[in-house]
């Protein structure tokens, strides 16, 4: 629940935060972003003392795992991994270290009239607050990148796999191959409210620019 509950919400924030953006609406787009912020911080924590599946040792592996994978991409039937496959597993690294730097970025932009800036502007100067900026669009612009690759590997595994990967990220159950053994995921309500606490309390920092 934790981890279907992170990524659809970062969908609606990408979307609306791409729409405030676009129309100026500031305060809101600001708001998306200290959300957004806050499901990283989540994720992360969630990474190291989430559920089985969740967690980044279960499927962060090297290249020879990967390379592995995808030659088994050609055997039927299709086996589905227990959790993220070690290609899904770095396509999460990647989209969540591309988040964390637009984040980042954004939280040191300035505008170039100097009228509007992220909560941590004030700790750079004018100059890099630009640079700043402009990262903040270039990394959005590789998040959607990465987006549009996410939702081809969906289609692929659907269409040419018959492997629904949709449905289990909604409602959280999949069915398991023949000789699979469902094995207890371990998630914690106590571990998850306190990384929902240390979420929300380090993003409530950020966006008073750590002063009190």
């Amino acid at each position: 629940m934790p981890v279907r509950l992170f990524h659809w919400l970062l969908v609606a924030l990408l979307g609306f935060s791409w729409w405030s953006g676009e129309n100026h609406h500031m305060d809101w787009h600001r708001l998306s972003g200290y959300t957004i912020l806050a499901l990283l911080v989540f994720r992360i924590y969630w990474g190291f003392a989430g559920s089985r599946t969740a967690r980044f040792t279960q499927f962060v592996r090297g290249p020879r795992a990967a390379f592995a994978y995808l030659r088994t991409l050609g055997k039927r039937p299709y086996q589905a991994a227990d959790g993220h496959n070690p290609v899904g597993g770095w396509s999460v690294v990647l989209m969540l270290s591309a988040l964390v730097v637009m984040v980042t970025a954004g939280l040191f932009s300035v505008d170039v009239d100097g009228l509007e800036s992220g909560p941590l502007a004030d700790y750079v100067s004018f100059d890099a607050g630009r640079v700043a900026a402009d990262v903040h669009h270039l990394v959005f612009n590789v998040l959607l990148a990465l987006v549009a690759l996410h939702v081809l590997a969906v289609l692929f595994y659907l269409i040419g796999l018959r492997h629904n990967l949709i449905a289990p990220m909604i409602h959280g159950r999949r069915r398991a191959g023949a000789e699979a053994v469902a094995a207890k995921l371990g998630a914690s309500p106590w571990k998850a409210a306190i990384g929902v606490l240390i979420a929300i309390a380090f993003a409530y920092a950020v966006s008073k620019g750590f002063r009190f």
